[in-house]
C-alpha cells in the first residue's frame, strides 16, 4: 500500500499518530517553497535552508535503511530463537 493510501486510511479511521520525519520534512520543504524573499540576504539564507533541507533527507534516508536493516536482524534472531 502506497504511503499516501495508507496516511489516508489511517486519518479516515482515526487510527493517525504523530506525523513521520517525512511530513514534516516536506512541510518545511513547502513552507521554504512560499517563502517569497525581499532581499539578497533572505535569498541566501533561504537557498542555505533549502541545502541544509536536503542534507537532512539524505541522511534521514540512511537512518530508515539502517532501522530497516536492524529490525530484518532481530526479527532473524527472534525466529531462531523460537
Amino acid at each position: 500500500m502506497t504511503d499516501l493510501r495508507r496516511m489516508t486510511r489511517e486519518f479516515l479511521m482515526g487510527e493517525g499518530h504523530t506525523p513521520s520525519l517525512a511530513s514534516y520534512l516536506q512541510s518545511i520543504s513547502e513552507v521554504l517553497q512560499s517563502i517569497t524573499p525581499r532581499t539578497r540576504t533572505d535569498e541566501r539564507r533561504i537557498e542555505v535552508a533549502r541545502a541544509n533541507l536536503k542534507e537532512v533527507k539524505r541522511h534521514a534516508r540512511r537512518l530508515e535503511e539502517r532501522v530497516s536493516v536492524l529490525e530484518e536482524q532481530i526479527q532473524v534472531l527472534e525466529e531462531s530463537k523460537e
